[in-house]
C-alpha cells in the first residue's frame, strides 16, 4: 500500500445532508382600506357628544344664555372648570374617588388572585360549587340589595364612611374577578409547576414567582375594568354615604347639576374632569388590556 494512499474509512460512509431550505415568510394579505373608510363616520358619531360637551365647557355663561346651547362657541373661557373644581366640590370628590378606587382595586385583585390560585391548583372539596356561588352573587340586581347593604353598614357602625364603600365594592367585585382569574390560572401549563416543585419551591413561592408574573395580562385587564366600574359607580355611593364631603365624583356631579342647573358650562366642565382619570387609566393599560382579553384565544 502506498504511503500516499488515504487510510480506509471505518463504518458507513458519511452522507452529506442537504441544508434545509429557508422558510419563506408568507406575505401578509393587504389590508382593505374600506374598513377604515367605514369606521370614519362611526368614530365621528362616537366623538360627537364629547366634542359637544367640550364646546359647552369652554363657553362663557353669557354666550350660552344669549346664543343658545347648540350654537358654536363665540367665546373662550375656563371659568366653568374653575367653578366646578372650587365651588362645585369636584376637586375634593376626585380625591375621594381616587382613594376608594385604588384601595378597592388593589384589595379586590389581591383577594381574587389568592382565591383563584387556591381553587385552580388545590384539591378543595366543593371548589366548583364555591366558584359558582361566588359568581352567582354578581348576577343579583343591585337594586334588591340596597336596603340590606345600608342596614348592615349601619349595624356594623361603618355607615357614611369611605371604608364602607371600599368594602362594598370589594365584596361585590371579588366573585367576578375570581372567576376570570380562575379560568386563566387553570390554563397555565402543569409542567411549570412540576419543575418549580422539583426545585424546592413551595405553594407560596410558586404563587409569587410563577403564577403572578404569568397572570399579569389578565390582572391588568381586570384592573382597567375594575377602575372604570368603581370610579363611575353611583348606586353604592348613594347607599352607604350621606355626607357631601365624602361623596365620590359621580355623586358630586349629581349635586353639581342641582346647584348649577342653568350654568351648563360648569356642568359640562365637571363632566369632562370626571372622565379624564378613567381615560388615562385605559390608555396606560391599553396594551395589557387587549392582551388580557385575548388570553387563551389561540389555545
Amino acid at each position: 500500500m502506498s504511503a500516499l494512499a488515504p487510510p480506509a474509512a471505518t463504518g458507513a460512509p458519511a452522507v452529506a445532508r442537504p441544508r434545509p431550505a429557508a422558510r419563506r415568510r408568507r406575505p401578509r394579505p393587504a389590508r382593505s382600506p374600506w374598513l377604515h373608510v367605514a369606521m370614519v363616520p362611526v368614530t365621528l358619531l362616537w366623538l360627537s357628544p364629547i366634542v359637544f360637551v367640550l364646546f359647552v365647557a369652554i363657553r362663557s355663561y353669557d354666550d350660552i344664555a344669549g346664543r343658545g346651547l347648540g350654537a358654536l362657541p363665540a367665546s373662550f373661557s375656563l371659568d366653568g372648570f374653575a367653578t366646578a373644581l372650587t365651588e362645585g366640590g369636584v376637586l375634593r370628590s376626585l380625591g375621594n374617588s381616587a382613594l376608594v378606587t385604588v384601595c378597592a382595586v388593589v384589595l379586590s385583585l389581591a383577594l381574587s388572585s389568592f382565591a383563584a390560585y387556591a381553587l385552580s391548583r388545590f384539591d378543595i372539596p366543593g371548589r366548583r360549587t364555591i366558584l359558582l356561588t361566588m359568581l352567582a352573587g354578581n348576577l343579583l340586581p343591585p337594586q334588591i340589595l340596597l336596603v340590606p347593604v345600608a342596614s348592615i353598614t349601619d349595624a356594623v357602625g361603618i355607615a357614611d364612611t369611605l371604608t364602607a364603600l371600599v368594602i362594598v365594592q370589594v365584596g361585590f367585585g371579588i366573585g367576578f374577578y375570581t372567576f376570570v382569574l380562575h379560568g386563566f390560572m387553570r390554563g397555565l401549563p402543569g409542567e411549570v409547576f412540576e419543575a418549580a416543585r422539583l426545585d424546592g419551591a413551595g405553594p407560596g413561592g410558586i404563587f409569587w414567582r410563577i403564577v403572578l408574573p404569568l397572570s399579569r395580562p389578565s390582572l391588568a385587564a381586570l384592573a382597567a375594568l375594575a377602575t372604570t366600574w368603581i370610579f363611575n359607580d353611583l348606586i353604592w355611593a348613594m347607599t352607604v354615604l350621606r355626607s357631601e364631603a365624602k361623596f365620590p365624583i359621580t355623586a358630586a356631579l349629581l349635586n353639581l347639576q342641582g346647584g348649577f342647573a342653568s350654568a351648563w358650562n360648569v356642568v359640562a366642565a365637571g363632566s369632562l374632569i370626571a372622565a379624564v382619570p378613567t381615560a388615562i387609566v385605559f390608555f396606560l393599560f391599553q396594551k395589557q388590556f387587549v392582551s388580557g382579553l385575548l388570553v387563551g384565544a389561540n389555545k
